[in-house]
């Protein structure tokens, strides 16, 4: 199963361009055997940019997640911290193998009933950057 992960524009970048190492979250995936995470940039870009694949989900302390990994975290302290505000505990999901798209992908034109997602939500059927032609034509329903 694969997930679609709204991620603001200017992570998302940092995670397509390999400068984020880690995406951190408030909560992990109940559904195990995730496949490929695919990035849907928020607003302005409103587009699924690429994707990545999860090799680790650490599971801690903020305090604790940052100090392990502040170097790789493409994020700063203060918005770190900001982020998990009030949270004991959180969730780093380790980034590997990086795909950026050549053309970012309009989710209206694959999805034809799309709503971007508030944090993340599974997709049912297969996307692939590959499958973009044939999506243009034939639209997954019931996104």
């Amino acid at each position: 199963m694969d997930v679609l992960l709204s991620i603001k524009p200017k992570f998302a970048e940092s995670i397509i361009n390999g400068k984020k190492k880690y995406e951190f979250r408030k909560k992990a995936f109940s559904k195990k055997n995730i496949g490929r995470v695919y990035v849907y940039s928020t607003t302005p870009i409103k587009k699924i940019v690429g994707t990545f694949k999860i090799n680790n989900i650490i599971a801690d302390r903020p305090s604790t997640l940052w100090h392990r990994l502040k170097d790789d975290a493409g994020i700063s302290e203060e918005e770190f911290f900001d982020y998990f505000k009030n949270r004991e505990f959180g969730f780093a999901f380790e980034i590997v193998d990086v795909e950026k798209f050549e053309t970012p992908v309009d989710p209206k034109i694959v999805f034809s009933n799309f709503v971007p997602p508030q944090s993340f939500r599974y997709i049912k059927y297969p996307f692939m950057s590959n499958d973009y032609e044939r999506s243009k034509n034939q639209r997954i329903k019931n996104f």
